[in-house]
């Protein structure tokens, strides 16, 4: 399994290509498509999926290009964020054909992989962690020191606490893609990070 992180869009969005056994899953390709796309031929694997771990378009802005020039990709997102996460302005229903929904528990095959779909939301009602291996691609629910936004429309304060607690409780270390920032490990953040200590159940000073 190799991961490849590239920062793309004005406000520096990580989109991840996730390559094993010849195949490829671009996870969240939020703007500069022909970036993208000259990185994955340079690969030159055959480019399964396209897996958006929420609606909100500094993460999906590429998709409809994407789509274009990988017809072959099959594109998902968790219903609940089809039609732009509370903003309307950035639905990928309507734009993308085909347009696939994962939810809890799904899995997903990627060469000798299996990618499986935990429903965190919080940050958006549609909002996943993806599980690969030892690696969680968080979307914009973790970051390493912090979580992410609920006052965007669709937001909520309770439900990402709870989806914090459930990637705390997770067994053994994982690595931690987030979706902005650096990455991290799930041990490092259970110790350092305030927000998922607290969701936890730790008492702050």
């Amino acid at each position: 399994m190799n991961v490849k992180m590239m920062q793309v869009g004005p406000i520096g969005t990580n989109c991840y290509i996730l390559e094993d056994g010849n195949k490829i899953a671009v996870i969240d390709p939020g703007d500069e498509a022909q970036r993208i796309l000259s990185a994955l031929r340079e690969l030159g694997a055959e480019v399964e999926y396209i897996l958006l771990t929420h609606g909100h378009y500094d993460h999906t802005t590429a998709v409809p290009e994407l789509h274009e020039a990988l017809p072959g990709a099959k594109i998902y997102i968790h219903q609940a964020d089809a039609n732009g996460a509370g903003n309307q302005l950035f639905p990928l229903a309507g734009q993308v054909e085909g347009l696939l929904f994962y939810d809890e528990g799904d899995t997903l095959p990627l060469g000798g992989l299996t990618l499986r779909v935990l429903h965190t939301p919080g940050h958006s009602p549609g909002s996943v962690t993806l599980q690969a291996g030892d690696v969680l691609f968080t979307g914009d629910t973790l970051f390493a020191g912090s979580m992410g936004r609920t006052d965007f429309a669709g937001g909520n304060e309770e439900q990402i606490m709870a989806s914090l607690r459930r990637l705390a409780g997770l067994e053994g270390d994982y690595h931690v893609c987030p979706g902005h920032m650096g990455t991290s490990t799930l041990e490092r953040e259970r110790k350092n990070n305030p927000y998922l200590r607290m969701a936890a159940g730790e008492r702050q000073p």
